[in-house]
């Protein structure tokens, strides 16, 4: 699966043992088709979530094969059934319950592939995966309105002076650089909690784990560079940010 796909993280890449990248380049692709069929085409509601309830089949074979629990499958098909019914979170705590389905499995699966499930190990994996999960909300604010979404708490956005307008319009005043400043702040914390797990991992395996956690972190930091004005500059990873991402890795 192309690592485009899910840019904040080096998917299989060169860095895994290369036993690794087939069960990895799965698990992702496994994600990417439900995230597809959530997000892509103009199939209704009705059409994209027998899509996805179908490709519930999938589970028991990717998990027999490669060995894999299959809770965090059936939780990753949960969170993109919510996507196509869902269109606003009312609370912080309800946008981590949707990460804790849409993007910490992910990590769960990693970790049982390393055979590193300890709780400290899925605690910090899931501190990282809900990280990157929010950081790639924050640089997609306007693509995912376009869709219909809006991934900010909406009581957050209330008590900074906030509203729909700044989206609709592509308003990027005080207020709304004071809430992606909050967001932002958070999720860094949020990220650098996890990254410890990158320093346990042995050997290529935990350079991957950083290499993500800097990926991430170098995303919030091209959200600030920007002024928050993720409207009209979404911040990405370059070929050029590369080079200090895995610097800062090793």
């Amino acid at each position: 699966m192309p690592v485009a796909h899910y840019e904040n993280f080096p998917v299989a890449s060169w860095l895994l043992p290369a036993a690794l990248r087939a069960p990895v380049e799965t698990i992702y692709r496994f994600a990417r088709t439900a995230d597809d069929f959530a997000d892509e085409g103009d199939d209704p509601p009705a059409r994209r979530l027998a899509k996805l309830e179908a490709h519930r089949g999938e589970i028991e074979r990717i998990a027999h094969e490669h060995g894999l629990p299959r809770a965090p499958f059936a939780d990753l098909l949960d969170a993109f059934s919510q996507d196509v019914v869902k269109s606003r979170y009312a609370s912080y705590a309800e946008l981590l319950d949707y990460c804790r389905r849409s993007a910490n499995p992910v990590g769960r699966l990693l970790l049982h592939l390393f055979k590193r499930t300890s709780e400290t190990d899925l605690a910090q994996s899931d501190a990282i995966c809900s990280a990157l999960q929010l950081t790639n909300f924050w640089q997609d604010v306007a693509t995912d309105y376009a869709r219909g979404r809006i991934y900010l708490p909406q009581d957050e956005m209330a008590r900074h002076g906030v509203g729909e307008r700044h989206l609709a319009q592509a308003v990027c005043d005080d207020a709304w650089r004071a809430l992606m400043r909050f967001q932002v702040q958070r999720t860094r914390a949020l990220m650098r909690s996890g990254a410890p797990l990158g320093r346990r991992l042995p050997g290529r395996v935990g350079v991957e784990i950083r290499a993500t956690v800097q990926g991430g972190l170098r995303i919030l930091e091209k959200i600030e560079q920007v002024g928050f004005d993720v409207f009209r500059r979404r911040p990405v990873l370059r070929a050029l940010d590369w080079p200090g991402i895995l610097a800062r890795a090793l």
